[in-house]
């Protein structure tokens, strides 16, 4: 039997749409009567709908908790995207922020000496752990750390009368790069890749010279591997006077490992879901502190948490003239901060070198065991994800798209996809360092389960993939341009 009544399929649920549930007249809430007067900020008295569901307590309570079930997480299974965005988020961060949950960012100084101990407790590790000089906690996410830095460079260029133009970007960067060069007035030089994955140091060297400003360079970068030439990249751009600006969100794999101000980076941000634990679906809230170096520190923004004797405060006001200036309402996301600093506490120096050392070790096992019969877009070991390109499916009529849906009817999260570009179909993987040996091997047999499936000529199969989901395949396109939000579900079940 394929299809219900009901549209559940066993205990999973069919869920509609809040709005395709709705009931005239229903509330989940007893309300008193109210008499509107006429007043001169009132003057219609006929009430209207004003668009929200009629839904009953229960139906409310079931309505969330089925959405619930439909979620993917690093509870129910082993998630291929990694640090992006499903790291894992141990229940004590959580347990640890409720107790300041209930802060208001306009308390009194007086009041929120505890939070602020956290801020500059946290400030303190971030500076330790990359050999930093200063930070900026404010930035709201990876992105608008992005910006902070670049700002940071071009305000120390601004101050020293220095017109540079140039920032050198590589092309397997993150977009959001070379959107913030651009954003912060700077034209964009691209650098191409060499056949190992890395950055071409040769074309590097050739695109230097004293118009670059910066370089904005991701370590390791977004195919996995670490860029071997990095001490000699970061002192090419030096011998100009330039900024070694450093993408951050790969940090996971070497953090407690090695101290990227070694390494000669002038600035990075840092995810805190990415590396710390703290959580980041669904579109926040995000975290991105900025370290600077000696050469920016002056200019990071405002504000700042500071001690002085036995009490914490806040500067507020640029008393140098060189910072440049507030990049946000307020201090930063204090819930991210708290969870942030609970888990590099229970995790301690070494724990935190082991948590990159067994990230990297949980992507080179899934490596090995693949890569026989999967296609490495590069040679030789990686970092903390896997990379492979599509060639093992030539002549399947198998893409890397109808595969990755496919994973989703084994109960399995795809991998990232198609991402970085400078790889054909390409398939990142990135377990984190928190899947034992015994749930990566039951991935790998699941992949390699799937591509005997698609070698055997199972492609209609793959094309109708997934199946077994609540939704089924979407023209993924035609849904974003005319998304249909309604179900138009007339008998709704209560």
């Amino acid at each position: 039997m394929s299809q219900t009544y009901s549209g559940n399929r066993g205990l999973q649920l069919e869920e509609p749409l809040i709005f395709d549930i709705d009931l005239p007249g229903v509330c989940g809430v007893d309300l008193d009567a109210v008499e509107l007067d006429t007043t001169a900020y009132l003057t219609r008295k006929t009430r209207s709908s004003i668009g929200l569901p009629g839904i009953s307590e229960p139906r409310v309570v079931r309505h969330y908790t089925r959405l619930s079930q439909k979620n993917y997480s690093i509870d129910a299974g082993l998630y291929p995207l990694g640090s992006c965005t499903m790291k894992h988020n141990p229940r004590l961060n959580e347990k640890v922020a409720r107790y300041l949950s209930d802060l208001h960012p306009l308390q009194p100084l007086s009041t929120v000496q505890g939070a602020y101990c956290i801020i500059h407790e946290l400030a303190s590790w971030l500076m330790t752990l990359t050999g930093m000089s200063a930070v900026a906690m404010s930035p709201a996410a990876g992105a608008h750390g992005e910006l902070c830095g670049i700002m940071a460079i071009r305000k120390a260029l601004d101050s020293q009368g220095d017109r540079r133009t140039v920032i050198l970007v590589p092309e397997s960067a993150h977009g959001t790069n070379p959107a913030t060069a651009a954003a912060c007035g700077f034209d964009v030089k691209t650098i191409p890749a060499n056949d190992s994955g890395r950055v071409d140091f040769d074309a590097l060297i050739a695109a230097i010279d004293n118009d670059v400003a910066g370089i904005m360079l991701t370590n390791p970068n977004t195919c996995g591997l670490f860029e071997s030439d990095i001490v000699k990249i970061a002192k090419a751009i030096h011998d100009v006077d330039g900024y070694f600006y450093c993408d951050g969100a790969n940090f996971n794999a070497i953090v407690g490992k090695v101290r990227p101000a070694d390494l000669g980076i002038d600035c990075m941000h840092i995810n805190l879901h990415k590396t710390f634990s703290t959580p980041h679906g669904g579109g926040g809230p995000g975290s991105g502190p900025v370290v600077l170096s000696d050469r920016l520190a002056p200019y990071a923004p405002i504000p700042s948490v500071i001690k002085q004797g036995d009490e914490y405060r806040i500067v507020e006001d640029d008393e140098t003239g060189l910072s440049l200036g507030r990049i946000k309402g307020f201090h930063g996301q204090m819930g991210m901060f708290v969870r942030a600093l609970a888990f590099i506490l229970s995790h301690g120096k070494d724990g935190l070198r082991q948590m990159s050392e067994d990230a990297v070790l949980n992507a080179n096992y899934i490596l090995v065991r693949l890569q026989d019969v999967f296609s490495p877009a590069f040679s030789g070991t990686c970092m903390h994800e896997a990379l492979f390109n599509d060639t093992f499916l030539e002549g399947t009529g198998v893409s890397t798209l109808d595969f990755a849906k496919a994973m989703i009817d084994e109960g399995y999260h795809p991998m990232t996809m198609y991402f970085p570009l400078v790889v054909h179909g390409a398939m990142l993987i990135e377990p984190t360092e928190s899947e034992t040996k015994r749930s990566l091997d039951d991935f790998c047999d699941m992949m390699l389960s799937l591509v005997d499936r698609a070698k055997a000529g199972d492609v209609e199969s793959f094309k109708a993939s997934p199946q077994l989901t609540p939704r089924r395949r979407l023209d993924e396109t035609l849904a974003a341009r005319q998304p249909k939000l309604r179900a138009g579900l007339t008998n709704p079940i209560l």
